[in-house]
C-alpha cells in the first residue's frame, strides 16, 4: 500500500512540475503541450492510439518470446560445448560492437514494413542480455553441487538439468527483465525505419503534422506499456528465483 502512495504521488509531482514548467515558460503548445492538453489528446484519439499500440503489443510479445528462447538455448549450448565457448561466444562479443539500430534499415530491406522486421529488431536487441546473464550464471553452479552430483553418479544431462539450471535462474531472471525494458525500444525503432503501423509510426505521424499533443499521447501509451511488460516479466522472474532456492 506504502508503495502504491509513493508510485502515485511521484507521478502527481511529475504532472505538477510538468505543468509548472509549461506556465511559467509560456512555451508554445506545438513544442511542449500541457498534460492536461495531452489527455485531451488521448481521449479523442483513443481508438486510434489502441490501435497501433496492439501493433507494437504484438512485435514486442513476439521478440520477447523468439528473443529469450533463442538467447536461453544458446547460452545452454555455451556451456554445455567448449568448442561452441572458443568460436560461437568471440562472435557474440564482436556482434555488439555494431549498433543495432544501424541494422534497421538492413532488416526492413530484408524483410519487408511488415511485422517480422520489427520482431527481428527486438529479438537482435533483447537477445544478448538473456544469453549473456543466462550463461554467466550457468558458469558460476557452486563447486559443491556439481561434486555431490557426480558423487552421486548423475549424468552431465542430470546434472545440467537438475542442478546448473535452477542454479542458474536467478541469473536468466535478471536477463528477462532487461529483456522487458529493451523490447519495445527495439520495436519502435523498427517501426520508426519503416512502417505504417505501430505507435512508433503514429508518434511520426503526429510529429510531421505538429500534433504534439498526440505524440506524447503516444509516447506515454509506450512507456506505460513497457512498464507493464517490465511487472510482469519480473512476477515471472521472482517464481523462478523461488523455485531455485526451493
Amino acid at each position: 500500500m506504502t508503495a502504491t502512495r509513493n508510485i502515485l504521488l511521484a507521478i502527481l509531482l511529475a504532472l505538477a512540475a510538468w505543468q509548472a514548467v509549461v506556465l511559467l515558460t509560456g512555451v508554445p503548445p506545438f513544442i511542449l503541450p500541457g498534460p492536461l492538453r495531452v489527455a485531451k489528446a488521448f481521449a479523442a484519439n483513443a481508438p486510434l492510439i489502441a490501435e497501433h499500440a496492439m501493433v507494437t503489443l504484438t512485435e514486442v510479445c513476439l521478440g520477447l518470446i523468439l528473443g529469450a528462447t533463442l538467447g536461453m538455448a544458446t547460452a545452454l549450448h555455451l556451456a554445455t560445448s567448449p568448442a561452441a565457448r572458443a568460436l560461437l561466444r568471440p562472435i557474440l562479443v564482436f556482434s555488439q560492437a555494431i549498433p543495432v539500430f544501424a541494422l534497421a534499415p538492413l532488416l526492413t530491406l530484408w524483410l519487408g514494413y511488415g511485422l517480422w522486421s520489427k520482431v527481428a529488431m527486438a529479438v537482435l536487441i533483447i537477445y544478448f542480455p538473456v544469453t549473456s546473464a543466462f550463461f554467466d550464471g550457468l558458469m558460476r553452479t557452486p563447486q559443491g553441487w556439481l561434486d555431490m552430483a557426480q558423487t552421486m553418479g548423475a549424468s552431465q544431462r542430470s546434472i545440467l538439468m537438475r542442478v546448473r539450471v535452477p542454479a542458474a535462474l536467478p541469473s536468466l531472471g535478471s536477463g528477462l527483465r532487461l529483456a522487458a525494458v529493451y523490447a519495445p525500444i527495439g520495436a519502435v525503432i523498427g517501426e520508426w525505419v519503416g512502417s505504417s503501423r505501430g505507435l512508433g509510426y503514429l508518434m511520426l505521424l503526429a510529429n510531421g503534422r505538429s500534433k504534439t499533443d498526440l505524440m506524447f499521447a503516444s509516447l506515454i501509451t509506450l512507456g506505460c506499456m513497457s512498464v507493464l511488460f517490465f511487472l510482469a516479466v519480473n512476477l515471472l522472474t521472482r517464481r523462478l528465483d523461488f523455485k531455485a532456492e526451493a
